[in-house]
C-alpha cells in the first residue's frame, strides 16, 4: 500500500516537477492545501449548525410539529455524529483517514441534498441523522490527517488552530448566510450551500492529501458501535419527548432505562472486546480523560443555548430569519479571532490554564445573560454573547491539541474521535435538555434562565477540572 500512498503523494499540482531544492517548498504547500481541505471538512460541519438553528422557525412553519420535531432535526444530525464517530476514526485508521474523509465529504454532501427536497419533517429529520454519519467521519479523520501532516508539536497546535478558526468562520458566516438565504430563497437553500463545499473539499483532499498507514489489523466494533447508537438514541429521545409528555410519562422512562442498559452492554463490550471501539484503557491518561469530560461538559452549554436563543429570538422576540442570523453573528465572530489567539497563548502559559480561562470567560457570560425577558432589548445581551463565544474560541484548540499529544500517533484517529464523540454527544444532550425546559410557550423565559444557570455551572465544573485536574503535572 506505501506505493499507492506515493502515487498520490507525486500527483502534479500547480508544480509538475520538483528540483531537489524545492522539495520543503513542495511540502509546505501540500501541508498548506491540506489545511484547506481538512478546514473546509471542519468547516462545513459546523455550518450546518448555525445555519438550520436560524432556520427552525421556518421549517416549523413549512413542515410542522413543534419544538420537539425541531429538536430533532437538530439532534438526528448530532446523534449521527456522536454515536459514530468513534467507528469512523477506527476506520481511518485501517483503510486509510484520505480514503476516509473523501467518503465522508461524498455523503454529507449527498444528504445536503437529500435534506433540501425534504417533503415531511420524517425525510427530513433521516436525511440529517445520514448528513451526521457524514460529519462522523469527517472530523476525526481530519484531525489525523493534519496529525499526519505537521510531525513539529508546535506546527501542529498552529494548524489546529487554524482548522478551528475555520470551523469558527462558519459558524459565524452560518446565521448571516443562511439568514439571508432563507429570507431571499427559502430553507431549503441553506442545504444546497453545501455542495459547492464539499465539490471542493474532494478536489483539493484528491490533488494534495496525503494517506496515512494503514493499519489493516484495526478491527470494527460492530457490537460495540450497535450499543453506541442505541443508548444515545434512547437517552435524547427520552429527554426531547420528556419536554412535551412529562418526565413520568411510561414512554420517557423506558427510553432512560433502555439508555441505561445499552449503556451498561457498551461498556461490558468495550472491556471484553480484543479491538474496542472505545478502547477504556485511553482514560487511564489523566490528560485524555479530563479533555474527554471538558469537551462534553462545554458543548452541552454552548450548542444547547445556541438552541434556546435561536427560539428566543424568533419566537419570543419576533426576529426574522435574517435578523436571527445577524444577532448570532458577533457571538461567532467572537469564536474566530479567540481561536487564532488560543494557540499562541497556549504556548505561553500551557494549554490547561488556556482552556480553564476560556470556559471561565464563557461562564461569566452566561452567567450575566440571566437578566434576559421577552423583549429585551439585543445590545443588552450582545456583550454577554460574545463573551460566550470567545470563551469557547479560547478553549478549544488547546483543548484538541492536548488531547491529541497525549496518545501516541499510530492512535490519533481513535483518540480524535472520542473527543468529538463526547463533544457532539454533550450537543445532543444541551439540545434535549434545553429544549425540554423551553418547549412550553408560557414557561420559555423561565426554561431559559434555568439553561443559563445550568451552563454557567458545567462551564465553572469545566474550568476547574482541567485547573486543578492537572496541577500536579504543571
Amino acid at each position: 500500500m506505501r506505493a499507492t500512498s506515493l502515487k498520490f503523494q507525486s500527483v502534479p499540482a500547480p508544480a509538475p516537477k520538483l528540483r531537489p531544492d524545492g522539495a520543503h517548498r513542495a511540502g509546505s504547500l501540500w501541508n498548506c492545501w491540506t489545511l484547506v481541505a481538512m478546514s473546509l471538512g471542519y468547516g462545513v460541519v459546523q455550518l450546518d449548525v448555525t445555519i438550520v438553528n436560524t432556520a427552525l422557525a421556518a421549517i416549523g412553519t413549512s413542515l410542522g410539529g413543534g419544538v420537539s420535531e425541531l429538536q430533532w432535526v437538530v439532534s438526528a444530525y448530532t446523534i449521527a455524529f456522536a454515536a459514530f464517530i468513534l467507528t469512523a476514526g477506527a476506520l481511518g485508521d485501517r483503510i486509510g483517514a484520505k480514503r476516509m474523509f473523501t467518503a465522508g465529504f461524498a455523503i454529507f454532501t449527498a444528504a445536503s441534498l437529500a435534506c433540501a427536497l425534504a417533503h415531511n419533517a420524517g425525510v427530513l429529520i433521516a436525511a440529517r441523522g445520514v448528513q451526521g454519519v457524514g460529519a462522523a467521519i469527517l472530523v476525526p479523520n481530519s484531525l489525523a490527517l493534519l496529525n499526519h501532516a505537521y510531525a513539529d508539536e508546535k506546527q501542529r497546535g498552529r494548524a489546529v488552530g487554524t482548522w478551528a478558526a475555520g470551523a469558527s468562520l462558519a459558524l459565524t458566516a452560518g446565521p448571516l448566510v443562511g439568514g439571508g438565504l432563507i429570507a431571499l430563497v427559502g430553507w431549503r437553500s441553506i442545504f444546497l450551500v453545501n455542495l459547492p463545499i464539499g465539490l471542493a473539499g474532494l478536489w483539493l483532499s484528491w490533488l494534495y492529501v496525503t494517506e496515512t498507514t494503514q493499519r489493516r489489523q484495526r478491527e470494527i466494533d460492530l457490537p460495540g458501535q450497535l450499543a453506541a447508537i442505541a443508548a444515545l438514541g434512547c437517552l435524547a429521545g427520552a429527554i426531547i419527548e420528556a419536554g412535551a409528555l412529562g418526565w413520568s410519562n411510561a414512554f420517557v422512562v423506558a427510553g432512560f432505562v433502555a439508555s441505561m442498559i445499552f449503556a451498561a452492554l457498551l461498556v461490558v463490550r468495550e472491556l471484553r472486546a480484543p479491538q474496542p471501539m472505545l478502547p477504556l484503557s485511553l482514560f487511564t491518561h489523566r490528560l485524555f480523560a479530563l479533555t474527554s469530560l471538558i469537551g462534553l461538559l462545554v458543548n452541552i452549554a454552548f450548542y444547547g443555548l445556541i438552541f434556546v436563543f435561536s427560539l428566543y429570538f424568533q419566537r419570543i422576540n419576533g426576529l426574522s430569519p435574517f435578523e436571527t442570523g445577524l444577532a448570532f453573528v458577533p457571538m461567532m465572530g467572537a469564536v474566530l479571532p479567540a481561536n487564532l489567539f488560543a494557540s499562541r497563548l497556549a504556548e505561553r502559559i500551557g494549554a490547561s490554564s488556556a482552556i480553564a480561562i476560556g470556559a471561565a470567560l464563557s461562564a461569566f457570560g452566561c452567567l450575566m445573560l440571566l437578566g434576559i425577558e421577552p423583549g429585551t432589548v439585543y445590545w443588552k445581551t450582545l456583550p454577554q454573547l460574545m463573551l460566550v463565544g470567545g470563551g469557547l474560541g479560547l478553549l478549544v484548540p488547546p483543548l484538541t491539541s492536548a488531547l491529541l499529544g497525549s496518545v501516541e500517533k499510530t492512535r490519533s484517529g481513535v483518540a480524535a474521535g472520542v473527543l468529538n464523540a463526547t463533544r457532539q454527544t454533550g450537543s445532543v444532550l444541551g439540545v434535549a435538555i434545553f429544549g425540554s425546559l423551553v418547549g412550553q410557550a408560557e414557561a420559555f423565559v423561565t426554561g431559559a434562565h434555568e439553561a443559563l444557570i445550568i451552563s454557567t455551572g458545567l462551564l465553572l465544573a469545566a474550568a476547574m477540572l482541567i485547573w486543578f485536574g492537572t496541577e500536579k503535572t504543571r
